[in-house]
């Protein structure tokens, strides 16, 4: 049963659908031995470093991350050999943010875990709903921008 004052609010229910799906991510990540945020910062760091060298400030960036929480993912990734920083020779302050080979398996194995959850999340849903939806929340998104 779903509480009357959550049923008319849609921030509650995005902040309650948010948490499960981190919940669900994290649980199933777990073998992998990375979380959902570490998975999303790798993944990042991954596509832009095909680019062109990625810094710990264009994370700090694309996620909207504090200075200090994004040094310890980081810290975390590079423990765990999923990437390296190296110095850059034109400021030796800078550290491009360099993926291992083990990041790009680890990456695979993390796109499936997400398809496999986005699967149940979608499930029963016909598409014109999730266009709908989708639509609906890049408006809302759009919204708290202004």
């Amino acid at each position: 049963m779903v509480n009357i004052q959550l049923q008319n609010d849609c921030g509650a229910w995005i902040n309650r659908l948010s948490h499960k799906v981190k919940k669900r991510l994290n649980a199933t990540l777990a073998d992998l031995g990375i979380t959902g945020v570490q998975s999303r910062v790798l993944h990042y760091i991954l596509i832009h470093a095909q680019e062109g060298p990625v810094y710990q400030r264009d994370v700090e960036s694309a996620f909207e991350l504090s200075r200090s929480t994004t040094t310890g993912i980081l810290q975390l990734l590079e423990r765990d050999g999923l990437l390296t920083r190296e110095s850059v020779e034109c400021d030796a302050r800078l550290k491009s943010l360099i993926p291992t080979p083990r990041a790009a398996e680890i990456d695979a194995q993390v796109r499936d875990c997400i398809r496999e959850i986005e699967g149940q999340l979608l499930r029963d849903i016909p598409p014109e709903d999730i266009q709908r939806f989708l639509k609906i929340a890049a408006k809302m998104s759009e919204n708290l921008d202004h």
